[in-house]
């Protein structure tokens, strides 16, 4: 009677693809606990309970990042956003979607949402800030064939009159218009429009902003200094013009049909 050993049944063909099968759950459980640095624990939808905020298979141990100022950052860090939330459910399941209340362009939610970020500008290698106004930006300038959108008149969704761009801010380490700064009508101040909203209107010389109407440009978020925008900043600007693609008239919020 023949012996049996220890592949006699099974060939490496087989060996090798439950040793992919055993390959690939590991690194879905690696990933999966990896991702899981920020925003967490979670919260249950309906009765606020804080979800486990460790354990073994499926959220991170915290690890220790070194960053490009000398400083260090650990994540998970057990802070939790204690922001209110400017929002109500729209349904008691779990779910459910949820609107915002007041100013649906500053609420942070839905388009509109936005993260902490750090307090500080994004830096390049050499610890220049990474976005400047042209004014600002060393050897940066408008080619001789190139549109100078500076002194273009600025118009919201309803065609109405915003103001008119005051400069352009350049990524110094992209060689890309990141932002539009635009001097408001009225001698309202300037704020920062983002440049994939601005749809350039050669014809007629002007820029059109489909995201918010006229009046709403005062109410975009400012920098604190002239020439510089930090990582929150940038966060909460975008935040304010995303969600006017939503929320700019009650008629954007509406079903189609």
């Amino acid at each position: 009677m023949p012996t049996e050993v220890f592949n006699g049944r099974v060939d490496v063909t087989e060996w090798v693809l439950y040793a992919f099968f055993l390959f690939f759950v590991l690194l879905v459980l690696y990933l999966r606990r990896e991702d899981r640095r920020e925003g967490y624990p979670l919260e249950d939808d309906q009765t606020g309970r804080l979800e486990p905020g460790e354990g073994l298979l499926f959220f991170a141990t915290p690890k220790t990042f070194s960053l490009g100022d000398g400083g260090s950052l650990s994540k998970p860090d057990g802070m939790r956003d204690e922001r209110t939330l400017n929002a109500r459910r729209t349904a008691p399941w779990p779910g459910a979607p949820i609107e915002p209340v007041d100013n649906p362009l500053t609420a942070g939610v839905g388009p509109g949402a936005y993260a902490e970020r750090a307090k500080a500008p994004d830096t390049m290698h050499d610890g220049r800030p990474t976005l400047a106004p042209l004014r600002a930006a060393a050897g940066f300038s408008f080619e001789e064939k190139a549109i100078d959108l500076r002194g273009w008149p600025v118009v919201g969704a309803d065609n109405g009159d915003a103001g008119v761009v005051k400069d352009v801010w350049v990524d110094q380490a992209e060689v890309l218009i990141r932002y539009l700064e635009v001097d408001l009508a009225g001698g309202g101040g300037s704020v920062l429009v983002p440049m994939p909203l601005a749809d350039l209107q050669r014809g007629r010389k002007r820029v059109k902003v489909d995201a918010v109407l006229a009046a709403q440009f005062a109410g975009a978020p400012r920098t604190q200094r002239p020439d510089v925008v930090t990582l929150d900043e940038e966060e909460r600007i975008a935040a304010y013009f995303g969600a006017g693609l939503l929320y700019a008239t009650p008629a954007r919020s509406e079903p189609w049909l």
